[in-house]
């Protein structure tokens, strides 16, 4: 009896149905709406961002390494720009106002700086005792003074500084004393005083809500030890808000080289304000009184490099104290 033996059949794999590919082509929908929703979120951020932040950052730059000439009495027979390379940085170092004004900025900073984080430190600290009254109100008593502003407040203050206006020179009188709160050597400190009252506050609530996220559990370990409230302060609080120390020094060190409101309004009643007394109101004069821009674009890119580094160098120095 012979056997006959079939060759096995291949199996085709089944072809893919419509409604698989249908499902398929939803869910790789799904997955790109998904990927681009988050870009069209941001895309109105990132529209504003790069027109009202990079691209001016950009023009400075390249108009920092311009030369613009203009031919003719008034410029009507042509405007040529043409690469200037560093002529324009070599110009702006070699104005000895703007370079006194960066070290007036300096002194000003050395001063200033530490005297408000210690001020908005020591208000954050009483204000997140266990012993405080009223904190919310004097939390928005101290913050107030950031709302006004710095034109306004240095208005304000004016009328204190000026003689004949300040009642302060009233009680001056009284004791026998003649303060000369705009003279050539202590102008710079009045406005030292404008900027503390306007930024101790705003500083103050960041170190307030670093506090805040200190964990309940350390403090109740720390009452059960028997520490006190100093105590508590230097070996708890203060190693903890470290950050919030070191990001508002940052912070300030930086405005401190962009201060301009409060030296253009008092120059009009200090005479020991001159139009190039801070690195911000030296480019401005460059720009619009002399009509240089390239030079004042120069002098902002050094003032831009020059708060870059101080932040920098701050940063580096805490860091390795830390380390």
């Amino acid at each position: 009896m012979t056997t006959t033996r079939t060759a096995p059949t291949a199996q085709r794999p089944a072809a893919p149905s419509r409604t698989g590919k249908r499902a398929g082509k939803r869910a790789g929908n799904r997955a790109g709406a998904a990927s681009r929703a988050p870009w069209l979120l941001l895309a109105p951020f990132l529209g504003l961002f790069v027109l009202t932040f990079l691209l001016p950052i950009v023009v400075a730059i390249i108009s920092s390494f311009t030369k613009v000439t203009r031919s003719g009495l008034f410029g009507e027979a042509g405007v040529t720009s043409e690469f200037a390379g560093f002529s324009n940085y070599a110009q702006a170092l070699a104005d000895g106002s703007f370079v006194a004004s960066i070290g007036r900025m300096l002194l000003f900073g050395v001063v200033q700086v530490p005297v408000m984080i210690v001020l908005c430190t020591a208000l954050a600290l009483m204000l997140e005792s266990a012993s405080a009254k009223w904190p919310g109100f004097f939390r928005a008593a101290y913050f107030l003074p950031y709302g006004v502003p710095g034109v306004i407040a240095t208005i304000l203050w004016s009328f204190l500084y000026v003689p004949g206006l300040s009642p302060l020179f009233d009680v001056a009188k009284i004791v026998g004393l003649t303060p000369d709160f705009l003279g050539a050597n202590s102008v710079l400190w009045s406005i030292a005083n404008i900027v503390t009252w306007s930024y101790t506050g705003y500083n103050m609530l960041i170190i307030v809500a670093q506090l805040k996220a200190i964990p309940v559990e350390l403090y109740e370990a720390a009452k059960v030890d028997g520490a006190s409230t100093w105590r508590v302060a230097r070996s708890i609080q203060l190693p903890l808000i470290r950050p919030a120390l070191m990001l508002t020094t940052v912070f300030s060190i930086i405005g401190t080289l962009q201060l301009f409101a409060e030296a253009q309004v008092l120059k009009t009643v200090a005479p020991a304000i001159d139009s190039q007394y801070t690195p911000n109101l030296s480019a401005y004069t460059t720009a619009f009184a002399y009509n240089d821009y390239n030079v004042a674009a120069a002098q902002s890119v050094i003032i831009a490099v020059a708060a870059f580094a101080l932040s920098f160098a701050f940063l580096a120095l805490t860091n390795r104290k830390s380390s």
